[in-house]
């Protein structure tokens, strides 16, 4: 199928074909057709302003390990089930006061791009007792996200978290391209700029 390309030379994928040279670079070629349209994040990061100064873009997406989140009814949901869209997930506890500070400001950016690709998902690691957490959304108004849980902190240890809060951003295939560590105005003009411009970079 590589031979009858190249010697056609039809195409985008016939005239990368037919320039490389050798097995290495075709295969190389192939692939890079294959893959995602990565986002330009240097000049995402530049969005940063205030305290989204503190997310911190790595130089290239890193994989994740396989986490399942329970529901307050105990029911297992791996992150799996938000591949396809944006991602910023959210370790916090009930105890965490810079963590309940920021739970608005996550909300409120739920409910700016809700239909438009992106899922955030506060997950309470460690001892929190479930009417406890109910409280704090119900006292809080959070209408737009959902409760989940890791009462190991099993999903914590797996992705590296020390403290709390810590924002993870993922991408539609399950990779982190930043991570925060300590609480932010998620509904600041930076974050909402930097969450639209990864949205805006896949379309």
């Amino acid at each position: 199928m590589i031979a009858f390309l190249a010697r056609k030379g039809t195409g985008p994928v016939a005239r990368m074909l037919y320039t490389a040279r050798w097995p290495g670079a075709i295969l190389a070629a192939v692939l890079a057709l294959g893959a995602p349209a990565h986002a330009d994040y240097a000049s995402i990061a530049e969005l940063r302003d205030g305290d989204m100064r503190k997310l911190n873009f790595h130089d290239a997406p890193r994989p994740l390990p396989e986490a399942i989140m329970l529901d307050p009814e105990d029911g297992e949901h791996p992150l799996a089930d938000w591949q396809g869209q944006w991602v910023i997930l959210n370790f916090w506890a009930t105890w965490c006061a810079p963590c309940r500070h920021e739970m608005p400001a996550l909300d409120a950016l739920q409910a700016a791009f809700a239909d438009q690709g992106v899922a955030v998902l506060p997950l309470a690691t460690g001892r929190n007792p479930l009417p406890g957490v109910r409280r704090f959304y119900e006292e809080t108004g959070l209408q737009h996200l959902p409760i989940l849980r890791d009462p190991t902190q099993g999903i914590a240890r797996a992705m590296g978290v020390l403290g709390l809060p810590v924002t993870l951003v993922i991408t539609p295939e399950g990779e982190e391209i930043a991570r925060m560590t300590g609480d932010a105005d998620w509904a600041s003009p930076s974050a909402m700029a930097i969450v639209q411009a990864l949205v805006d970079s896949r379309d």
